[in-house]
């Protein structure tokens, strides 16, 4: 193996390894609860592009209000990746994976609603890593009573 093939394995698992810690600490971050500025930047490029269950959202401040409303419909969660698939193209990149996802209502009632799916993920690497530029969650089963959504609670098109 000459210097050349050994230096496109080495970033080529680099890059699989900073995509996977990205995912990871996406899906611990929704956990967290913090959804501000710096939270946003961390995660994604300003024209991202999130197609979710209730619609779809484009740019990262939209997002991150998005997110900030969501999130606050529960009083705890645990979201879980798994299974992910990386395919890499230079400075793009795509995810596909599973995703379980555990949430205690905050409406008081102790009930749990958890939701099961794929996701697909395009990322692009940028000078500050790689970020997400597009995803989408498409859920394929759900367990126990969802979240009441607020009458102003919508997501634009």
């Amino acid at each position: 193996m000459d210097t050349n093939e050994m230096q496109r394995q080495l970033r080529a698992l680099t890059d699989r390894a900073e995509i996977t810690d990205l995912m990871d600490r996406y899906l611990r971050s929704l956990d967290d609860g913090v959804f501000d500025e710096e939270w946003a930047r961390a995660f994604h490029t300003e024209d991202v592009t999130a197609e979710m269950p209730i619609g779809t959202v484009r740019g990262r401040d939209a997002l991150m209000t998005h997110v900030r409303r969501a999130m606050a419909l529960f009083d705890r969660t645990v979201h879980l990746g798994t299974n992910t698939t990386i395919e890499i193209d230079g400075t793009r990149a795509t995810a596909r994976g599973a995703q379980l996802s555990t949430h205690v209502l905050a409406d008081g009632s102790g009930n749990v609603f958890i939701s099961a799916g794929h996701t697909e993920t395009s990322l692009v690497r940028t000078t500050d890593g790689w970020r997400i530029s597009a995803s989408a969650l498409r859920v394929v089963w759900t367990q126990g009573p969802p979240p009441v959504m607020p009458d102003d609670f919508t997501v634009a098109a």
